[in-house]
């Protein structure tokens, strides 16, 4: 039986071991999200950097400009289509 008691000994010593690790883990996550502050980056978001609101608007297409994009799409189809079909034949 001395066996089982070494066994009870280790698993408490890795328990330990494994409660202090965890500890440094937080302490090491805390400095780096103080130095990602001081270089100014968030580490929480990811992406595009957000811009002013009137920018994202200002894209915007007027009805007379989408006609005239979906048209010249339309004619560039019909371009496609007919030298597909001649090259069908």
């Amino acid at each position: 039986m001395p066996r089982a008691a070494r066994t009870i000994q280790d698993q408490s010593l890795l328990a330990a071991a494994l409660e202090g690790l965890q500890l440094q883990k937080q302490r090491i996550d805390e400095q780096i999200r103080e130095v990602r502050m001081l270089l100014g980056k968030n580490s929480v978001r990811r992406g595009r950097p957000p811009g002013p609101a009137a920018k994202r608007g200002a894209s915007r297409l007027s009805a007379s400009a989408r006609k005239r994009i979906a048209a010249a799409q339309k004619r560039r189809w019909a371009e496609y289509r007919k030298s597909a079909a001649a090259k069908g034949e």
